[in-house]
């Protein structure tokens, strides 16, 4: 059973008055209610993208209708299912979301664990490249520093920089433990340094507690040239958090991602609810975005 892989551009998505609407309407109600809090509409964009994801995965690949579909959310707030299992015997499927800089993305499998995390390559929020480097010393290793600073062209290096925290922050996913976990403890080893837009590439190593991890694969993917994605796939968390669960190997070709069109996020898609036009009239008087992250590339 193959996995998936979907991205989805929010970035330059600007919903039609009907496309916001059906969105509204295909999803549970107090995830409507959440999306209609964020302050700027690149957020709320990015959130309905994410569920519209899960919801499409999950009908797709599970077999449970769209509208009979029940998505809660855990004690770290990580969407999980909570429709029963239809066949006990079939592999239970793993996703993760996320959503940053122009793109929301889906990462599932069946048989495993999985974490995803999309980064897009932007210029610190106040200060230098430096500056941000120093302030952030504690969250990675000596080795990956020095393979951050290798790079020469500061640009270079902040790309190198989100490549790792991309890959540290999917094995985090993948392993559920949130922000108590010591990033320290994973190290990675990435090879080759250059990766074309394209390719998958799943050459990269990581090694826990000072030990290479044989049981986790990851996949590196640049989605464009500023946005990067890392999905973690394994059979088990660290020591102390293991599962127990049969490890499997991921596919021998690893999946690329597909980006989809609004028609193909919501194919399938079964309203929930009534359409509700005070919903995009809310939308319509929210700003984009902070003004400092619509001035980036």
């Amino acid at each position: 059973m193959e996995g998936v892989r979907w991205a989805f551009r929010c970035g330059s998505w600007s919903p039609t008055r009907a496309e916001w609407l059906l969105a509204a309407r295909c999803v549970q109600r107090e995830e409507k209610e959440r999306i209609g809090q964020f302050v700027f509409a690149k957020d709320a964009k990015s959130a309905m993208a994410g569920r519209l994801l899960i919801r499409k995965l999950v009908s797709e690949k599970m077999g449970i209708v769209w509208d009979q579909i029940q998505l809660e959310r855990t004690a770290r707030g990580k969407p999980i299912v909570a429709n029963p299992i239809a066949d006990a015997g079939q592999p239970r499927w793993s996703f993760n979301v996320s959503h940053q800089g122009d793109y929301a993305v889906l990462a599932a499998e069946p048989g495993l664990h999985v974490g995803a995390d999309v980064m897009k390559t932007t210029a610190p929020g106040t200060g230098s490249i430096p500056e941000f480097f120093r302030l952030m010393t504690r969250q990675f290793t000596e080795h990956e520093w020095k393979t951050i600073r290798a790079r020469g062209a500061e640009w270079e290096q902040l790309h190198m920089f989100y490549r790792h925290w991309a890959l540290k922050e999917s094995f985090i996913k993948a392993i559920g433990t949130g922000l108590g976990f010591d990033l320290q403890r994973v190290e990675f080893h990435i090879s080759p340094v250059q990766i074309l837009e394209g390719q998958v590439n799943t050459e990269t190593r990581m090694h826990l507690d000072g030990e290479e991890e044989e049981d986790w694969t990851f996949e590196e993917c640049p989605l464009d040239q500023h946005h990067h994605v890392a999905v973690a796939l394994g059979g088990r968390g660290p020591a102390g958090e293991r599962e127990h669960r049969q490890p499997r190997l991921p596919a021998s070709v690893p999946l690329k991602f597909t980006v989809l069109s609004f028609s193909e996020l919501v194919s399938g898609a079964l309203p929930l609810s009534e359409e509700d036009p005070a919903y995009w009239e809310s939308f319509k008087k929210k700003q984009e975005a902070p003004k400092r992250q619509r001035d980036q590339p």
